[in-house]
């Protein structure tokens, strides 16, 4: 049976010469989704209904460069021997972490400018990062990437999933772990979580590093699954030492604002 079994296809279609990746659109329906939540709170909470638009369209592209340099830098060896590869991110490379630096710096320099609380603009954001997170890990499938070590088919059907997913999982005569799937399920249970946290009103900033605290324990563990991680030395992992700093980080930052009395408006507040 397993020599039969054919991956779904990368290409979604073809505009004449040009191939159109499910890469490609995956993660830029995830990034158009978590734009119109976005926008239709950020109405709410008071601000002008174009503040995302000109946020998205500066930060979306200086995260996907910040996500390809990030991973182009811990892979530096392959791709010192192979520049022109840089640019193809339809291949897949893109690291979140490296995205979400990018991103946070842009919307902190945005709202300097805008005159805007970056703490405002993080929060009201956060649901709509996680989700945009959860979708794209789609992307991951169907480039057959991200994946975590060798499991039996019997395994994966013990997990009741569709067999299109345990069919995908099978690469280059062996299944894999989905880490793809434990990932987006963790991600849309933190935007369900996010959603919830809403309407218990933190304070300004609480929503965006539960966030931050959310992805990143779950990143941590699935991480460890994984076989293609990028690593620091022979056994510490990017993405673990990364998570790790994120959890302790946040957990200071939401005690030193609560301290010293810069965390005293609600999300919720007018």
């Amino acid at each position: 049976m397993e020599s039969t079994i054919q991956p779904l296809s990368r290409v979604a279609f073809d505009l004449g010469p040009i191939q159109v990746y499910w890469y490609g659109l995956i993660i830029g329906f995830g990034a158009l989704l978590g734009l119109w939540l976005a926008t239709k709170e950020s109405e709410r909470r008071g601000l002008h209904k174009d503040t995302f638009v000109d946020l998205v369209l500066i930060a979306l592209p200086l995260a996907i460069v910040g996500a390809r340099t990030y991973y182009v830098i811990f892979q530096w060896d392959y791709y010192s021997q192979n520049l022109a590869d840089i640019p193809k991110i339809w291949q897949g490379g893109l690291a979140i972490h490296g995205g979400l630096i990018a991103a946070v710096i842009t919307g902190y320099v945005f709202a300097k400018i805008k005159g805007l609380s970056f703490w405002k603009l993080a929060d009201i954001a956060a649901p709509s990062i996680i989700l945009g997170q959860a979708i794209g890990r789609w992307g991951n499938f169907m480039n057959q990437e991200a994946h975590g070590g060798p499991v039996t088919r019997e395994f994966l059907e013990g997990l009741f999933l569709p067999e299109f997913i345990v069919n995908q999982m099978y690469i280059n005569g062996q299944y894999y772990h989905p880490t793809f799937l434990y990932e987006s399920l963790w991600n849309f249970a933190g935007f369900a979580l996010l959603l919830f946290l809403r309407r218990v009103n933190l304070r300004q900033g609480e929503l965006f590093l539960s966030y931050v605290i959310w992805y990143s324990v779950g990143r941590f563990f699935i991480e460890g699954l994984r076989t293609d991680s990028l690593m620091l030395t022979e056994y510490l992992r990017v993405a673990q030492v990364i998570s790790i700093v994120l959890v302790v980080a946040a957990v200071a930052v939401i005690f030193i604002r609560r301290k010293m009395g810069m965390a005293n408006e609600r999300y919720l507040d007018a």
